[in-house]
């Protein structure tokens, strides 16, 4: 009775997560039928991820968020040790050590998980501080964001190994939003950032000037890593000039399920936004936007009206969410770098959908503590 509640008063979430699901399907189908090399598989994966999400938002809403906000340190621990299992122990898959392979299941990445005991970790640490310290003084907060720092850099040196430097932008992005709501002096954010800057035009001068050097320093691998991010800026590579290809191929009410053409690296995960485009073109790209423009109201009015230790979490989950889209959606019109970002909900893969639906099980029951406290309330 009490989970039939909690899904009653969140239907619109559910509604959304149904049509995230329907656009899914269809346009992996539309990739099956399409590129007739992939995966027979691909699609009928695709609705057990979905079958097994759902299931883990039931699990997580017949719980207290409190539990997975304790269990957080011992999270962040066994994931990094599977994390740097990765590097020991992974085969690899197009020149990356991502993965676990599991026998007649399919594929495990850690770094999916981590970035979501990142929000909760951080969410908890800040909001524990700011209970701990009513007016920090700029030493207390100082030794606080170095502790910050530590945690998130662990996970991000692992991840960035294997490579992937996508996921880590992701770790540093959710940990900068939450920190930037939670209050922390403004100051702290002008020093980063001019250590940011001041860092990426080092690198950028070496890479330009120095290339010897620069390969010295950070190795081959860096190498062609930043000159893979900077290959944006030409429009070169095959894939961003097919994808490009197959979008404005779509006009304005698209090509049709199973007509796109022509073929391109990875329509399935970093380029799926290509197919849905071409597939169902203007309108289609349009509809889709507002269905995230909705999940996005939904979530900033629930986090508009609740605690300080759910807004850090609803705040990091927007922060990576939106990155991702952005990211996905810039990279297949040319605007932003190729990083290997997948569009969230609508690529195909279990880690990064199962991620995501274990933080909508908490935003879930944020709701009915809301609820619990006023009778009336209502999403």
């Amino acid at each position: 009775m009490k989970i039939i509640n909690k899904i009653k008063a969140n239907k619109n979430i559910f509604i959304i997560l149904f049509l995230f699901f329907l656009i899914s399907l269809i346009t992996l189908y539309s990739v099956q039928l399409s590129f007739s090399i992939f995966d027979i598989n691909l699609f009928y994966r695709q609705i057990v991820w979905y079958l097994l999400g759902f299931g883990l938002i039931l699990v997580i809403m017949n719980n207290e968020n409190k539990i997975f906000f304790n269990l957080s340190w011992g999270l962040y621990v066994i994931f990094n040790f599977l994390l740097l299992g990765l590097l020991f122990f992974a085969e690899p898959i197009n020149n990356t050590y991502r993965w676990y392979i599991i026998p007649n299941i399919g594929t495990f990445q850690p770094s999916e998980f981590m970035k979501i005991i990142l929000i909760l970790l951080i969410a908890n640490l800040i909001a524990n501080f700011n209970q701990k310290h009513q007016r920090p003084t700029p030493k207390e907060e100082f030794v606080f964001l170095v502790k910050i720092f530590l945690i998130v850099s662990i996970p991000s040196l692992l991840t960035l190994l294997q490579p992937d430097t996508g996921i880590v932008i992701i770790y540093l992005f959710s940990t900068i939003i939450i920190l930037f709501i939670s209050g922390i002096r403004l100051r702290w954010f002008f020093y980063l950032s001019g250590a940011f800057v001041a860092l990426i035009t080092t690198i950028l001068s070496l890479f330009f000037w120095n290339t010897d050097l620069f390969i010295k320093l950070l190795g081959t691998d860096f190498f062609l890593r930043v000159d893979r991010l900077l290959d944006w800026q030409s429009q070169a590579g095959f894939q961003l000039e097919h994808g490009q290809i197959a979008i404005s191929a779509g006009h304005l009410t698209g090509s049709g399920i199973g007509k796109t053409a022509p073929y391109f690296p990875e329509p399935q995960t970093d380029f799926i936004f290509a197919v849905f485009a071409n597939n169902f073109g203007f309108i289609g790209i349009i509809l889709l936007f507002l269905i995230f423009g909705w999940f996005y109201y939904l979530l900033i009015k629930i986090a508009l009206t609740t605690k300080q230790k759910n807004q850090y979490l609803i705040a990091g989950f927007i922060g990576i969410l939106f990155y991702q889209q952005v990211q996905n959606i810039g990279m297949t019109f040319g605007l932003l770098p190729l990083t290997g970002i997948t569009l969230p909900f609508i690529s195909a893969g279990g880690s990064s959908l199962l991620s995501y639906f274990f933080l909508v099980g908490m935003i879930i029951n944020i709701t009915q503590e809301k609820k619990d406290k006023n009778p009336f309330y209502s999403t």
